[in-house]
């Protein structure tokens, strides 16, 4: 039994295990240790997250799995183009993968879209990292790449588009 809410800066710590249990097993076998170490301190500083979710930057879904967070998501428009969304984050608990929940999460985030009247949902994704399969059974496709420099690093991805229809 699962149920999805909007996170609130209270869960703030809750995203911040999450995403750091699942990217040690995600990202180990691609990125060097310091790479993870860095893109997390930067990327899920409790700072930056509670700044996220107090002005409305990024929306943060949490899924509970029998009342215990077990993974999240976050979208917003792209700040580029507020016609298309984007899904900045989505992470699953190692332990569950495998379960659904990655593919309710999208769909929920894909509704959220459509409610706000767009129809086109983005998501970036390491060009070595596997979920790259699971989105393309969602229904994404690679619409170019994209190298990001983080700091000393650099994310290289691809940018993966979805068109929504109700």
């Amino acid at each position: 039994m699962y149920t999805i809410r909007t996170a609130t800066v209270n869960d703030v710590e809750t995203i911040r295990q999450i995403a750091d249990q699942t990217w040690w097993v995600t990202y180990g076998p691609i990125l060097e240790k310091e790479q993870i170490d860095f893109m997390l301190s930067e990327i899920y500083s409790a700072s930056k997250i509670r700044a996220q979710i107090e002005n409305n930057v990024q929306i943060y879904l949490l899924l509970l799995e029998d009342e215990q967070p077990v993974a999240f998501a976050s979208y917003s428009p792209r700040e580029e183009n507020v016609e298309i969304y984007k899904l900045h984050k989505l992470y699953c608990l190692p332990q569950i993968q495998g379960k659904g929940y990655g593919k309710i999460l999208i769909n929920q985030v894909a509704q959220k879209t459509m409610d706000a009247g767009k129809d086109v949902l983005e998501l970036n994704v390491n060009r070595y990292n596997n979920a790259k399969t699971f989105y393309e059974k969602m229904g994404f496709a690679i619409a170019y790449e994209e190298d990001i420099a983080i700091g000393p690093y650099w994310m290289n991805d691809y940018v993966m588009r979805k068109e929504l229809t109700s």
